[in-house]
Order: structure tokens, then C-alpha cells, then sequence
């Protein structure tokens, strides 16, 4: 029998990208091969998330949103065509990334994951008293009622009928579904020992002079001129609690508000983190943040809390470790609910087999890590019967332990191998082993980088001779000798969250490197349990805030120095060299692009023609500074600009002080005029840090929270070596890590454990390297890193 020539339909199995110019990348052409898992490796910045996720991923996604309506396309996010010649081959892609989950304070793991939805369900059918429908059970949902006359038709009648309504919702009305409620240390509003006049008030912006001050001045409520001990309780009331009315101060109408509304809709409903320094400091003085007490921190109310299923109640169930729940649904045996309670135990055992069994479900979503965040995203797509997807990841196995990284690349085969494709960017070696087909972009970061170095095996990769490929066997040794101790900080009794009422000695003036699986409680060490008055510089991933017209050189201040040289060079003012200021591009306003809004269709974003996206008025431009104009300053990489700042004509040694620090912690790629939205957490991670290194003074600790995430390999040992420098100036470094490099570089070790949530929050191990590897037995770390260093 002749043999049959294979099907038309199945010759598409390869996603071919042609002339690829998005970013950094240059002209990049390859063939992806569907249902296998590619990974893409290569230096930060050499153009990886370039090519997958502003290439491959957003042409998918806007391909995909061009399919609906026009009405509907006018609700989602724009995304433009990226910069390619042909894309084929692509199928539906789902990008699993490591963007925090919001931070919206009703968000918890339990409602991000539709869990909660379905308990709520089971509750209201199985809880025992019955009180309502699943809304009964939801602590966002209020109760209320209401009644009144409602005019209806009968017989050709208009008749008035007295209707009554009530929706019973699971909402704590005390702390409206909060679980905490705030209170106002007074002594941090006021000095009461003075007058309004002498300046009682110490909230940040309520001067005298200011418009506030003269507000109150002006009421008439009280006499500005009389110590605030000495008011009346009338006076005390109106000056704190008093409801919004309008009044006439100076001849113009205003509102006068007491100041604890006025404080709560300026300052405390916004995002903390947003705030300026100053008033972020006032908040956090002045605030109390403490438990409700009539849930008791459950965030629902008295009859949300009274139903039970087993005696244990929704609030019980959302507190208890997510591997317990799971096995408290599997002793429940109801016909009834078969089909809810098999999709429940799927979904519960989907985060026990993720490595996330020691989260509970009334967890904030905001208080989960990057790496933690992007696991519970994968929980939707694990028990997803969709095949021929593509699954788009970043750096999967960001704050995952040595040991928990192994359950990862199961989980991704598992996907493969039900017929998807998946993309991977990753730099740990572990993860890199098990791939089909292997993308190596580089050779360098920013402009040096942005070609295909190799395409191929993972051998092949090691034969390559590219970095990736030299530094993929790399393995740091133990050091030979560590420094000393010059003096400890006492950490006694901790308790945040699992810990078990920790006592334990960190070295001052030494690498102290904190390890541990994750949730073995290492971020409740050293994130709460530090004692307040250490004074330590945190350094963590969290977005900076900042719009996308914020960059390293507005950030870090560099931006200040070199518009004053460009000043006194030229002879004019500094303002004109500032995007966001005088020198502006009048037609885009200094962003760089225009947005034009179609309307119902999707807004589009184009780059400005008159100033061709350089954001600055083009008789700006024709001001030089060492022979160059500003806004090829601005998109001058960090090393490139060191250079340029450091000597000749164009020294500036303010300038280059900033742009030294930068390229010590490994953003010689970045350009200093990136916006910096644009930045992953790793990078964010290191631009704080460049600028807490120029602080004069300061307590001289710090605490900085995984540096490696996002580094490539052959950066990591960059990264030791700041590390170092840092420790031999005379600063105490405290590093969470799990990266087995930087363990085996630390002067001291201190393992938390022995397993996550309950069963961690212990000290397992404290010592020096060498003795955790020779305790190998006894700690799952002291395990992976002896095998790390060939031990």
C-alpha cells in the first residue's frame, strides 16, 4: 500500500519570526517548533523579552483581540503591531508573568482563584444554620435592606404598593471587609500645646501660610489664637470629625472639612507606596493599623462566620494552610455538590502539587512574591482542557528553592507534553537542562545585544562558545576563609506570620545570606522582624513609582548634573533641558509619542513627527554639551555615558559618580533614558540599590531581597563582587537568596525550614557554608548546595 502523504493542516508546525527590530533586537529570523519547550537565554538586556513577549506574545494577544467587535476591542488595552516583517504559525498565547498581583486590599489568594467562589457555593448549600445564598458568605458584599412605595399597572390602574428589599451580604460592617481597622494617633496631628497660629498642626502641606492653614484660620469654629488643650469638646470635634460645609474664608467660597476625612480621602486612599516620602513617613507615624475587633481579622460578619460545615466555619476553612483544606473537602462526601466539590479538590490539590500548599486563602494577593504571584496564575491553566496554546513564561523559577525548582519543570513538561507550546525565559542552569530547542540571544546587553548567538540543543549550547554556553557549567567554590563578626543583631521572639518565636544572632559586618524553601518564613525574618530602630535600608523588587515619563537619569538624579552643564555650557537655562519642562516637544508635550483616541475602537499610540519620538523642541536640540545634543544623551546606554562623562571635554563628576554606581550593580545595558516602566523587578531591584549606595552615613545595613532574579549567569559573579565591596566599606549586607552562588559566597548562613508554612518558621541551620555542607543531612539546602559545589 502506497504510503499517504501527510495532511496540509499538519505542515504548520513551526512559529517563524522574520526581521524582528522590536527594542534592542536586530533584524532576529527564527523557527520556533510548536508543541515543544523552547527556553531563551542570554545576558539581561540582550533582548529575550523583546523577542517573546513584546514579539511573539503581544502580536498573538492583538491578532487575537482584533477578532471581536469593535465595540468591545474600545474596553481593552491597545497594543501596536511590533516592529517585524512576518510572524506565521502562531497560536493563542497566555503570558504567565511575574507582575505583582494588584494590590487592591479586598484581593486575597482565595478570590484571585475563584476557590472562594466555589466555597461560598458549598456554604450556602451545606452550612448548617442556612443563611443565605453564596452572597451570605462574601466579605464583599454588604448587607442591606430598604422599603417604600413602588407605583405599579393593574387593570389599566396606576397603583402605589408598599415593596420592602434586603440582600444579606458577608460584609464585616465594622471594618467593612478589611479584616483591620485604623485609628488616628492624635499627638501626631497636632502639638496641642500650641494655637492654630503658632503652627499646632504637624500634618505634612497644612502650614499657616498654606491654603489649608488659612482655611482653618478663617473658619470660625474655633479661636486660631487658643492652644488646642484648651478647646471645648464642641471645638475639639469640629476640628477633627467635622462633616464637609461650605463656608466663606477671604471672600471665597470654600468647603471646610474636619481633619481626619480630609486626611483619609488625601492621603490614606491611595496606595501607600505612592505617596511621597515625607507624607509616606507622616502616614505610617500616624497611622494604627490594628485587627477588627468584632471578625477578629476574618473580614466577615457575625452570621458568615456562624454556619458551619463540620464545625469548621468559611473564615476556619480560609485560615487553615491550603494542603489542609484540601484534605478537610476530601472527608466530604455530598452527592448533591459531586460535581463542586471534584472541581474544589482539583483546584486545592493543583496548589499543594505547584509548591504553594503553605499559603492560606485569606492571604492578601499584594503580600505574595513575584515568583509566588506568577504560580498562582499558573493554578488556572494547569486543569485547562485548551491544547495547542502557547504558554508564555518569565523566569519561572524566580524564589523558588533549588529544591522546589525540580516541581517546576515538571509542571511545565506536563503542559508540553498535552500538546502546547511553551516559552520559557530563564537563566538557572537547572531549568535550561530540559529543554527541546534552546534560543541564545546576545552577545551583549542593549545595543551590543539583540542577535540570535545559537539556535538549537542544549549540548549544542554548551559547545557553542557563546556566554550562556561557558558559563552554563559554572559552579562557585566555598571561600576559603570568612570574615569575622564585628558584633550582632539581636532578633528575639519573632513571630510574624509562621515564624515560631525565633531567636537569632545576624552578624554585623559580614554577607549574611538567608535561605530556606519558599514560605519557610525567610521575608517574616527579615522583612518583620528586624527591631525598628536598626535602621536598615530595604531594597526590594516592588515597582517604583512613576509614570512612564520617569527614567534612571530622573530617578537617580543624574538628570540634575547634566542639565545644569548643558546649561552653563550654552547659557541658558537648566529648564530648557528637561522633557517635562520648558524644553519640551510642544506637539507631544515631551512623552515622545501621541496618543489618539478612535473613539470605540482602541486608541493608538504613534511616535511624535515633529521631534521623532526625542521628546525635546527641536531649538533645544541645537544646544551641545561635548559635542552631543540632549536627547542623544539620554539614549546613550549607562556604560557608554560613564565613559563620556568621566573625561575630556564632557566630564562632569557629578554625573559620572551616578553612572559609575549604575554600572557596579550590572545596568551598564540600560539607557538612561528608558522609561521606567519598561524595567523588570530584578532591574528595578538594582537601580534602588545604585542609589542607595551614593547615601552618605545611614545605619549601614542592608537587607536586599533575591539580586539575582533576572541576572544571567556570567553577571551573577558581577554581583558577588558589589556584594563584597559593600561588606569591606563597612556595611552589613543580609541577602534572602536561593541562588547556590550566593550561599556558597556568604560569610554566614542562616536556614529557615525545615518545609514551608507550618511546618517551617524554625532555624534549621546557622553557620558558615563549609559547615552547612557538611551538615548536608540535615537540611534540604545544606543538600543542594553540597551537590552545587561538588562536595
Amino acid at each position: 500500500m502506497a504510503k499517504s502523504t501527510p495532511h496540509a493542516a499538519d505542515s504548520h508546525d513551526m512559529i517563524r519570526v522574520h526581521g524582528a527590530r522590536e527594542n534592542n533586537l536586530k533584524d532576529v529570523s527564527i523557527e520556533l517548533p510548536k508543541r515543544r519547550l523552547t527556553v531563551f537565554t542570554g545576558v539581561s538586556g540582550s533582548g529575550k523579552s523583546s523577542l517573546v513577549f513584546e514579539t511573539i506574545a503581544a502580536e498573538s494577544q492583538r491578532m487575537i483581540n482584533e477578532t471581536y467587535s469593535a465595540f468591545v476591542q474600545g474596553f481593552m488595552p491597545t497594543i501596536g503591531r511590533p516592529d517585524v516583517d512576518v510572524l506565521d504559525g502562531l497560536t493563542t498565547a497566555i503570558t504567565v508573568d511575574q507582575q505583582r498581583m494588584g494590590g487592591d486590599p479586598r484581593s486575597t489568594v482565595g478570590t484571585a482563584t475563584d476557590v472562594n467562589a466555589m466555597l461560598r457555593i458549598l456554604f450556602s448549600r451545606l452550612g448548617k444554620p442556612h443563611i443565605g445564598s453564596p452572597k451570605a458568605f462574601s466579605f464583599n458584599v454588604a448587607s442591606i435592606s430598604g422599603a417604600g412605595a413602588v407605583t405599579v399597572r393593574k387593570g389599566g390602574m396606576e397603583v402605589k404598593e408598599r415593596r420592602s428589599f434586603s440582600v444579606t451580604g458577608g460584609m464585616c460592617p465594622r471594618c467593612e471587609g478589611r479584616g483591620n481597622v485604623t485609628d488616628f494617633d492624635l499627638t501626631q496631628l497636632y502639638d496641642d500645646g500650641k494655637s492654630l497660629n503658632e503652627g499646632a498642626l504637624t500634618i505634612p502641606g497644612y502650614t499657616m501660610d498654606g491654603w489649608y492653614g488659612r482655611i482653618y484660620r478663617g473658619c470660625g469654629f474655633f479661636d486660631p489664637d487658643k492652644p488646642i488643650r484648651k478647646y471645648t469638646k464642641r471645638e475639639l470635634a469640629d476640628l477633627l470629625y467635622k462633616e464637609p460645609v461650605r463656608i466663606k474664608v477671604e471672600g471665597i467660597n470654600v468647603t471646610f472639612e474636619g481633619l481626619i476625612p480630609k486626611i483619609q480621602k488625601s492621603m490614606l486612599s491611595k496606595d501607600v507606596e505612592s505617596l511621597q516620602p515625607h507624607v509616606r513617613a507622616f502616614v505610617e507615624r500616624a497611622m494604627t493599623f490594628t485587627v477588627c475587633p468584632d471578625c477578629d481579622g476574618t473580614r466577615l460578619s457575625e452570621g458568615a462566620r456562624s454556619s458551619k460545615i463540620k464545625r469548621k466555619s468559611i473564615a476556619d476553612v480560609c485560615a487553615m494552610e491550603i494542603r489542609d483544606v484540601a484534605e478537610w473537602v476530601r472527608g466530604l462526601d455530598e452527592p448533591s455538590v459531586a460535581p463542586l466539590l471534584e472541581a474544589l479538590r482539583e483546584t486545592l490539590d493543583s496548589f499543594v502539587e505547584i509548591g504553594l500548599g503553605y499559603l492560606s486563602l485569606d492571604r492578601p494577593s499584594g503580600t505574595l512574591s513575584g515568583g509566588e504571584a506568577q504560580r498562582v496564575k499558573m493554578i488556572r491553566h494547569l486543569g485547562s482542557s485548551l491544547t495547542d496554546v502557547t504558554y508564555v513564561f518569565d523566569e519561572p523559577t524566580s524564589g523558588l528553592h533549588p529544591h522546589d525548582i525540580q516541581r517546576m519543570n515538571d509542571l511545565l513538561l506536563r503542559l508540553r507534553d498535552k500538546g502546547n507550546t511553551v516559552l520559557v525565559v530563564e537563566h538557572k542552569p537547572e531549568m535550561i537542562a530540559i529543554a527541546d530547542h534552546v534560543v541564545d540571544l546576545g552577545p551583549g546587553a542593549g545595543t551590543a545585544g539583540g542577535a540570535v548567538c545559537f539556535e538549537g540543543t542544549v549540548e549544542g549550547l554548551r559547545a557553542s562558545g557563546t556566554i550562556t554556553g561557558r558559563h552554563l557549567d559554572d559552579r562557585a567554590s566555598l571561600k576559603e576563609s570568612v570574615r569575622k563578626a564585628e558584633g550582632t543583631l539581636e532578633i528575639r521572639g519573632a513571630g510574624a506570620n509562621n515564624l515560631r518565636d525565633v531567636d537569632v544572632d545576624v552578624p554585623l559586618g559580614v554577607l549574611t545570606v538567608v535561605t530556606g524553601v519558599a514560605g519557610s518564613g525567610k521575608s517574616s525574618l527579615v522583612h518583620g522582624s528586624i527591631p525598628a530602630d536598626a535602621g536598615v535600608v530595604s531594597v526590594d523588587q516592588s515597582p517604583i513609582k512613576g509614570s512612564r515619563r520617569s527614567n534612571p537619569a530622573t530617578y537617580t538624579g543624574l538628570l540634575e548634573p547634566i542639565r545644569k552643564a548643558f546649561a552653563k555650557e550654552n547659557g541658558v537655562k537648566p529648564a530648557l533641558f528637561s522633557a517635562n519642562s520648558e524644553g519640551a516637544c510642544p506637539t507631544c508635550n515631551g512623552a515622545g509619542v501621541i496618543y489618539t483616541d478612535l473613539g470605540v475602537m482602541a486608541s493608538v499610540s504613534t511616535t511624535c513627527e515633529d521631534c521623532e519620538g526625542k521628546r525635546f523642541d527641536a531649538s533645544v536640540l541645537e544646544y551641545r554639551f561635548g559635542g552631543r545634543d540632549i536627547s542623544e544623551v539620554l539614549a546613550m546606554p549607562v556604560a557608554e555615558a560613564e565613559a563620556f562623562f568621566g573625561s575630556g571635554e564632557a566630564r562632569i563628576p557629578a554625573a559620572h559618580r551616578i553612572l559609575e554606581r549604575l554600572v557596579e550593580v550590572g545596568l551598564g545595558y540600560l539607557t538612561i533614558g528608558q522609561p521606567l516602566t519598561t524595567l523588570s523587578g530584578g532591574e528595578r531591584q538594582r537601580l534602588k540599590l545604585a542609589t542607595h549606595l551614593g547615601d552618605k552615613g545611614g545605619s549601614g545595613i542592608y537587607v536586599l531581597d533575591e539580586p539575582t532574579t533576572g541576572l544571567h549567569l556570567a553577571d551573577v559573579e558581577q554581583l558577588l563582587a558589589l556584594l563584597d565591596r559593600l561588606v569591606d566599606s563597612g556595611k552589613t549586607v543580609i541577602v534572602v537568596e536561593h541562588h547556590q552562588a550566593v550561599m556558597a559566597h556568604a560569610d554566614w548562613i542562616i536556614d529557615l525550614g525545615p518545609g514551608a508554612g507550618h511546618d517551617g518558621g524554625r532555624i534549621v541551620f546557622e553557620g558558615t557554608p563549609a559547615d552547612l555542607v557538611g551538615a548536608r543531612k540535615k537540611t534540604i539546602t545544606g543538600e543542594h548546595l553540597a551537590e552545587y559545589v561538588g562536595a
